[in-house]
């Protein structure tokens, strides 16, 4: 069930993203040559601790650490640890906070002298593809206008979607309806909201 917000509650909500996107924007900063994954981790901990913020993965399911650092091959959820981070990596960093009882959830991808061109096209069709998903985002749409979007924009660009993994949405907890496929038809699901 998708759970409604309030004008408040959304207010909260933004405030979470804002110390969630802060964080995610200092560590990913921190991201370069010689640093390992866990030095990035314990990096992200202090700006939680500085900011009031406490970790929405730490402890989830057994998560380990405060944020998920993924690098090249890893998809997604990748475990901060001894890896050291070297020119050429493509380095997905998720943070996600608890601020107030609401949380913050964001992603980015930093590029560590990455000059290969098909790693290069990858990513370029990934952040295309957020866009476009982000488009469809709108009061009238659906669900389905989303996911379709990021999926037409994959497959231009000759990739394929991962459909183990979903989109989610955010609130008191960490995982809350809607899950947002990245592939699927235009026009169903629930409603974007009032148009």
């Amino acid at each position: 069930m998708i759970i409604l917000k309030s004008a408040a509650e959304m207010d909260g909500m933004r405030q979470a993203g804002r110390v969630a996107a802060s964080i995610l924007h200092q560590t990913a900063r921190a991201i370069a040559p010689g640093v390992t994954t866990r030095e990035l981790d314990l990096f992200a901990r202090d700006l939680m601790e500085k900011n009031k913020a406490r970790s929405a993965f730490l402890g989830y399911r057994g998560f380990p650490g405060y944020t998920c650092i993924s690098v090249n091959e890893e998809v997604v959820h990748g475990i901060p640890g001894d890896r050291m981070i070297a020119v050429g990596d493509v380095v997905s960093l998720d943070v996600g906070v608890f601020v107030d009882g609401w949380v913050g959830d964001n992603a980015t991808t930093v590029l560590v002298g990455v000059a290969n061109p098909q790693v290069l096209h990858l990513v370029q069709a990934a952040e295309q593809s957020l866009a476009a998903g982000i488009a469809k985002a709108v009061a009238g749409g659906r669900l389905g206008d989303i996911s379709n979007a990021i999926e037409t924009v994959v497959k231009r660009n000759k990739f394929t979607v991962v459909r183990e993994f979903v989109g989610h949405g955010v609130g008191r907890s960490l995982h809350e309806e809607p899950q947002i496929p990245n592939y699927g038809p235009a026009g169903m699901g629930p409603s974007c909201g009032r148009a």
